[in-house]
């Protein structure tokens, strides 16, 4: 499949390597995976940015925006056609990016302690249901959790599910923390003391 962009001379073949200059003079270069003629929008698959070799990172650019298009390289046979989308995976992907923001900017906004602040976050990767109510973390309306946020610190029903189950979350948390906090001290060097010479003395001898 080949496109023609007006006002461009170069054709464009699906698979093909192209490379162009953003009108920010940033130099982009990678493989052909669509184009539309009528918004003159190209899609280019580029090596990843972070060096990944099992990742690509996808460009859409506004060929109306670019200068000195050039074709590296001509694919004269025809690829297979790229899978379909999975709009309904993506969709959730999506969905779930903007409640982890939600629930990092609820968890920053409050006005506790840091570590009451990192104990929301660490619930919230496991339960929704969570809020503040003061300074306390209250989790599925059933348990609370009080500052300085210690397992001795949740409250409830100590025979429900939910329950037991926060409290495991909190002290795995609480020993994360403090290993995290162990292998930093340990990797901190210690303050060194110079060694005092021997005392001289000297005067004249009687």
């Amino acid at each position: 499949m080949k496109v023609k962009m007006a006002g461009v001379s170069e054709c464009f073949s699906i698979g093909s390597v192209v490379a162009c200059k953003t009108c920010y003079n940033k130099e982009i270069e990678g493989e052909v995976l669509a184009f539309d003629p009528q918004t003159k929008m190209l899609i280019l698959k580029c090596p990843a940015s972070n060096g990944r070799a099992q990742l690509n990172d996808v460009h859409v650019v506004n060929l109306s925006l670019v200068s000195d298009v050039q074709v590296k390289k001509e694919v004269t046979v025809v690829p297979e056609p790229p899978q379909s989308l999975n709009l309904h995976r993506l969709n959730t992907r999506v969905r779930n990016q903007i409640e982890e923001k939600k629930r990092v900017v609820t968890a920053l906004s409050a006005d506790v302690s840091p570590e009451g602040q990192k104990l929301f976050l660490a619930i919230t990767k496991t339960i929704d249901e969570v809020s503040w109510q003061g300074p306390n973390i209250v989790v599925l309306n059933q348990v609370t959790i009080t500052p300085p946020y210690k397992l001795e610190n949740v409250r409830g029903d100590a025979e429900s599910k939910a329950f037991n189950h926060i409290r495991k979350v909190v002290e795995k948390h609480v020993k994360e923390q403090a290993s995290g906090q162990t292998a930093s001290g340990n990797n901190s060097t210690p303050p060194t003391t110079a060694a005092a010479g021997p005392e001289t003395s000297s005067g004249s001898p009687n």
